[in-house]
């Protein structure tokens, strides 16, 4: 199976190491720098943290697993310990806390990364090695864990961003158009049924749920060639899709009831025509046919699936389907130089445009433009082991959970890999989720 460049490697001396947290730094506060600080203060949602919050637990999180993990160093104040752990404050009390300001949590990341970098260059490259003797470090693993976490919290950020209301970003310019007309694609590909290996088990910077490898049978199936786009997901809409509860699922439907649900979330309507636009980042744009639809709940791709006499494939079928996809392959990072988010793409890319990278089988647009829901809940697989702390997987798994696969946009490239596995409520809307369709062969 191909796999992107940080799949399983590790950089594995204190330079190579030091640049991934510059270059996750550089990303954070690029976003963040046409902020103005009283933004960056502010709620915009209860689904969200403020902005400083997620800057100033970026660096409590660095300063407990990159120093106080590693050295028996102090923290800076022990009342982050709480103030900054996730677990112990709901997004919607963050707020309330007596948190940093935009300039107090910028002043604190940077303190902590220089301490980071100070333990760092004593920790020594034998510690680094793939066979190691301390697990935390061997490979680096302990700050490929930071390194993706700070990351992660950028793409929560542009999240955050999407929900502010009429504040514009400057970077986030105007959607992706093609250069060309898009390839046409088949509609579906057939997945021969069989055994094949999911996960991974080898050393590097991948998450304790993409582990252990293990056996998988399943039956032929078929799946999408392409995330469902936005002109596709229009014609379910415009059937009434969401006024037929034979669509929905009793929870769905009751959420779809509750949450008044008419259309994936920033769709508009156009008052002229009584068509739709959407906001993204601040601007009312036209609703861009081909790509991929994007705001939708698992209730709503599991309605849409339903209605066009499909489902949503397991998170199984997913990785099977995408044996083989190569994020680098499709160009999605022309500069590899850049990693800021100024240089990427702030939109998924138009169905059909980026035909470089598909699967072994022709699966396209699998990596890096939308997550898509499956219809799995999250669980660990066999053979589990949580590592190196519960708190980043265990605590949800069970039904409450959907697995989301392949990465969106937003997401950094150490992120997006074929094994990769994201989790959310079947309620939320305001990540970067798309889905695809799948169907019994």
């Amino acid at each position: 199976m191909t796999t992107t460049a940080t799949e399983h490697a590790a950089a594995h001396d204190d330079a190579e190491i030091l640049d991934a947290l510059e270059l996750a730094r550089a990303g954070t506060l690029t976003i963040l720098d046409p902020v103005p600080a009283d933004e960056q203060q502010r709620q915009v949602s209860e689904l969200m943290s403020p902005l400083c919050w997620d800057l100033a637990h970026i660096g409590h999180y660095e300063e407990l697993w990159l120093v106080r993990a590693l050295t028996d160093a102090p923290p800076t104040d022990a009342r982050y310990d709480d103030i900054y752990d996730a677990f112990k404050h709901p997004r919607r009390e963050r707020s309330s806390l007596p948190i940093l300001d935009a300039p107090g949590a910028r002043a604190f990341v940077a303190s902590v990364r220089e301490r980071t970098a100070a333990v760092l260059r004593s920790v020594g490259e034998d510690r680094l090695a793939p066979d190691g003797p301390d697990p935390l470090l061997a490979s680096g693993f302990v700050y490929g864990m930071v390194v993706q976490h700070e990351h992660q919290h950028a793409e929560t950020m542009l999240a955050t961003l999407q929900l502010a209301g009429d504040f514009v970003h400057p970077l986030a310019g105007d959607a992706i158009t093609a250069s060309a007309p898009p390839a046409e694609l088949p509609p579906d590909v057939l997945v021969p049924g069989g055994t094949f290996v999911m996960g991974t088990s080898a050393p590097g910077w991948s998450y304790d749920n993409e582990h252990p490898a293990h056996e998988v049978t399943l039956a032929p199936f078929r799946i999408d060639t392409a995330p469902v786009t936005n002109e596709a997901y229009l014609q379910f809409v415009d059937d009434g899709g969401y006024d037929d509860p034979r669509h929905w699922s009793d929870a769905g439907w009751a959420w779809r009831r509750q949450a008044g649900l008419v259309a994936p979330e920033f769709w508009v309507r156009d008052g002229g025509g009584g068509g739709w636009t959407r906001r993204r980042f601040g601007r009312v744009e036209a609703l861009p046919a081909h790509e991929p639809v994007q705001h939708v709940c698992w209730f709503e791709a599991d309605a849409f699936a339903r209605w066009s006499g499909a489902r949503l494939p397991t998170e199984a079928e997913w990785e099977r389907a995408a044996q083989g996809a190569d994020a680098a392959a499709a160009n999605l990072w022309p500069d590899l130089s850049a990693d800021e988010p100024s240089s990427h793409r702030w939109a998924p890319s138009p169905v059909g445009t980026r035909v470089a990278g598909a699967s072994d089988l022709g699966v396209h647009h699998l990596l890096g433009d939308v997550w898509e829901w499956t219809s799995s809940d999250f669980h660990g697989y066999p053979g589990f082991r949580s590592f190196p702390y519960r708190e980043y997987s265990e605590v949800f798994f069970g039904p409450d959970y959907k697995v989301l696969r392949g990465g969106s946009w937003a997401t950094h490239r150490s992120a997006v890999r074929t094994t990769f596995r994201n989790w959310d409520f079947p309620i939320r809307r305001q990540i970067f989720a798309g889905f695809r369709c799948a169907r019994d062969a």
